[in-house]
């Protein structure tokens, strides 16, 4: 997050690649796509963005916060990650827990690369290829992750100079997320620090949108200070809805340095339109921003000013979030996994089984999930399992786990151990293998 205010204006470039458009395949129908304008989930149903940013790549312990941003009521996140070029890299095993937190508290997850921000201007930043650099790097850990997250290739990707190449930048980038075999909706930042004042991103919007192959991206503008008034806000939004081109909020605050954004009419004209926003950003602020913190020191008990207007104000993720439907109980994947036995135990009058299941595997590495379901009402509940072929928990969430050789202990956190009867709870890991990696049959036993 970073903006700057500039008052000049491009001329609306030439449509081009209309053929490239017309004769390439459509999507795979596998995860998110573009229909008519509009954002839609593996469902085929709209999806609207009502979720926060998370300052991740810099605060990497605080990944109860998904749980509590979904608690607070967003149905989506977007999530700062690192390349490595500016911030410590976002590693494989982190990036695949921070997606598993997303889902296993039904967040829609939008991915972005922060170390590009201002890049032309920002001396530091890293260049839109970069960020596709690492992109493909982190490719096992994305794929068949289509239905849950879409990739936001680099966070404002220039700045005010020579933006004029953001255009062919954003070009190229795309041909090669695609040609490495992507088919994630790609999320597409402005230039000028995120605010598109030079209508930059705007006046190229059908180009871009036409240069893709498979016809699934989205655009995310930034508004602060550039976006100060109600008309602003309305021309700018409306006239990719009126182009019948995709749209986001992706960041927006309540104030700024570079001026005070007319936050009331950004909320009023999202949902008028039916646009996603996310607001900057959910607590870690510095450098003289930190009236942009949604909740003081990570704590969803302490909300801010900014915190109840967003979450709780007209027009607020409270009043208009609705839930992916990708998380109402259907499986959006066409080749899901091989479902895990659903009665590890031999008598489910027992009070609770649990259910394994490798949701994503790469060389070396593995990320596990297990559900945990209540026969009757519960106080707290312990899964154990026996590896087969040495494999080792490297990190967990949603329960504490320990491991004794082959042998694995989960143990339920305070906030998910008390189950009614038919009520389900989940918790994730990565791990490590050498090459074969059976499933074992987990045994779960009430505690408390």
């Amino acid at each position: 997050m970073r903006t700057r205010l500039a008052i000049t204006a491009s001329a609306v470039a030439a449509l081009l690649l209309s053929l490239l458009f017309v004769v390439q395949p459509a999507h795979a129908e596998t995860g998110f796509e573009i229909r008519d304008g509009r954002l839609v989930d593996a469902n085929g149903n709209d999806f609207v963005f009502r979720g926060v940013n998370h300052p991740h790549a810099w605060y990497t312990g605080e990944t109860e916060s998904f749980a509590e941003i979904a608690d607070l009521g967003a149905n989506s996140v977007r999530v700062v990650l690192s390349s490595g070029h500016r911030w410590t890299r976002t590693e494989a095993a982190d990036l695949a827990n921070v997606i598993a937190e997303c889902k296993a508290n039904k967040l829609i997850c939008v991915l972005e690369v922060h170390d590009t921000t201002g890049y032309g201007e920002e001396g530091a930043a890293a260049s839109l290829d970069q960020a596709v650099d690492y992109w493909i790097d982190m490719q096992d850990v994305l794929a068949g992750q289509e239905p849950y997250v879409l990739l936001n290739i680099g966070n404002e990707p220039w700045g005010n100079t020579n933006y004029q190449q953001w255009t062919g930048a954003t070009t190229q980038a795309i041909d090669r997320l695609r040609d490495a075999g992507f088919d994630h909706t790609i999320v597409v930042d402005a230039p000028n620090w995120g605010q598109d004042w030079s209508f930059t991103m705007r006046d190229n919007a059908r180009q871009i949108f036409q240069s893709d192959p498979a016809a699934n991206l989205i655009f995310d503008v930034h508004m602060y200070g550039v976006y100060d008034t109600a008309a602003e806000i309305q021309s700018y939004l409306n006239f990719y809805v009126d182009a019948g081109l995709p749209i986001m909020v992706g960041e927006f605050g309540h104030n700024h340095s570079d001026g005070n954004p007319d936050e009331d009419a950004i909320l009023a004209t999202a949902e008028d339109l039916g646009i996603g926003y996310l607001g900057w950003s959910y607590s870690g602020n510095g450098g003289g921003v930190e009236y942009l913190d949604l909740v003081e020191d990570f704590n969803p008990d302490t909300l801010t000013s900014w915190g109840q207007r967003l979450f709780n104000g007209p027009n607020g993720i409270v009043e208009t979030a609705e839930t992916a439907s990708v998380y109402d109980g259907s499986d959006p994947d066409p080749s899901p996994s091989p479902t895990p036995d659903p009665s590890p135990t031999p008598d489910p009058e027992v009070g609770c089984t649990a259910a394994y299941e490798v949701v994503n595997q790469w060389g070396g590495g593995f990320q596990g999930e297990v559900e945990v379901t209540a026969d009757e009402d519960i106080d707290g509940w312990q899964v154990t399992w026996t590896f087969t072929n040495g494999q080792r928990v490297t990190q967990a969430w949603n329960a504490d786990v320990t491991s004794s050789g082959s042998a694995v202990t989960a143990v339920n956190k305070s906030y998910n151990g008390d189950l009614s009867a038919g009520q389900s709870t989940s918790f994730g890991f990565t791990g490590s293998h050498s090459g074969t990696n059976s499933a074992p049959v987990p045994t779960c036993t009430p505690r408390g």
